[in-house]
């Protein structure tokens, strides 16, 4: 196997795994009712000023996508629509306290994932693993892997 398939074929499973640890953790701390699609929204949501058209566009998803996950969201009580003070017909989407006890719960549950790796490779490795990473991921949202 050539070192560029095998780059993508561990990049890809270590993500996977990741994604997959991080929400079993998020889960066990209380958070059930949680996909992994919802930890990408809080991320945009919480950075504040999101509307369902912004979402739409950090997800990479229709805007009726996203008005959809947004209903889903404010049913479970973790977002909260508001007025838009700039735009009557936009809504501004709010994190409840509900929702940023769970972004606290994925980001613990993050730190808990990469425990095991940092641990496997010492902490320079690890760090300049990170560095490395950091060059080559591409700036902009994360988006789930549909």
């Amino acid at each position: 196997m050539d070192d560029a398939l095998t780059f993508s074929t561990l990049l890809l499973a270590l993500s996977g795994q990741l994604v997959q640890d991080i929400h079993a953790r998020v889960s066990q701390r209380g958070f059930a009712d949680l996909r992994p699609v919802h930890g990408f929204a809080f991320a945009r949501i919480s950075g504040g000023d999101a509307t369902t058209a912004d979402l739409a566009e950090h997800l990479g998803v229709t805007k009726q996508a996203a008005a959809q996950l947004v209903t889903e969201l404010v049913g479970k009580g973790y977002v909260l629509r508001r007025p838009h003070p700039h735009d009557a017909r936009a809504r501004l989407l709010e994190l409840t306290e509900q929702g940023r006890a769970a972004t606290r719960a994925a980001d613990e549950a993050a730190r808990a994932a990469v425990a095991p790796w940092r641990e496997a490779l010492g902490e320079e490795r690890f760090t300049s693993l990170v560095t490395d990473l950091t060059r080559l991921a591409p700036r902009g949202p994360i988006r789930p892997a549909w």
